[in-house]
């Protein structure tokens, strides 16, 4: 079995696939000495660790070597968040992210400029073209971004995309639902990923609610660095960082 065959059989609806997001090598490397099967990264994490801000404003070729650097890193599949492909013609898209040693794939369907939905459409005949160059041999997670665009009843809308993206893709990404009963209309479509965060149930409740996937965006880098800022504090005021 390939990494990517690897990847795909861990999306359980009902015993999720939980990966702790990585930005680097390191942090790739401890997911994995953890015990996690795979290691995802996180787009914004990735940008800030290279000095640049989250929504595409990193240079793709400096995205992809960041994916490169993780995958060599460690033994277990990679699957990169690769934000909306940056603008990539899709089959170079494919191509240029299975050269980096990544089996899998977050792409999201909405502008990182603009901050609005793609047309529904249009989206989907993008991920069919990312699929038909890839083939087997990627994992695609299609994000869906009506919780963060849409203001009021964004279920709905997220539904909508999910069935349309759920015939493409392998697993649906609707990026910022909470509510349990909306997580479980949206597992009843097909494969689900949760972002997890304090507002999500559970991870015991999340698995009851059919989820196959639950990921932590950049979540731990933030914590990690508000950890990082108060222990900088500590120093400027003379007191051990180690000691809170």
């Amino acid at each position: 079995m390939n990494k990517a065959d690897t990847l795909k059989k861990l999306h359980r609806p009902g015993d999720p696939v939980v990966l702790p997001n990585a930005w680097d090598a390191a942090s790739a490397r401890a997911v994995e000495a953890a015990g996690f099967p795979a290691v995802a990264t996180s787009s914004a994490a990735v940008a800030l660790s290279l000095g640049y801000a989250d929504g595409e404003a990193t240079p793709v070729q400096e995205m992809l070597d960041a994916v490169a650097r993780i995958a060599r890193a460690v033994g277990v599949p990679v699957t990169a968040d690769i934000e909306r492909g940056y603008w990539l013609p899709p089959a170079e898209l494919a191509e240029r992210l299975l050269a980096t040693g990544a089996v899998g794939c977050n792409l999201e369907d909405s502008d990182p400029r603009t901050k609005r939905l793609i047309d529904v459409d249009r989206h989907a005949d993008f991920l069919a073209e990312v699929r038909q160059a890839a083939g087997d041999d990627l994992v695609i997670n299609a994000r869906v971004d009506a919780y963060l665009r849409v203001r009021q009843d964004p279920l709905p809308v997220a539904l909508e995309r999910a069935r349309r993206f759920g015939t493409i893709a392998d697993c649906v990404y609707p990026i910022g639902a909470s509510a349990k009963e909306d997580i479980a209309a949206l597992a009843e479509v097909g494969r689900t990923n949760i972002l997890f965060t304090n507002e999500t149930p559970a991870l015991a409740e999340l698995a009851a609610l059919n989820v196959a996937r639950v990921s932590f965006g950049d979540g731990i880098h933030e914590a990690l660095a508000a950890e990082h800022a108060r222990m900088l504090a500590a120093i400027v005021a003379g007191a051990s960082p180690y000691r809170k």
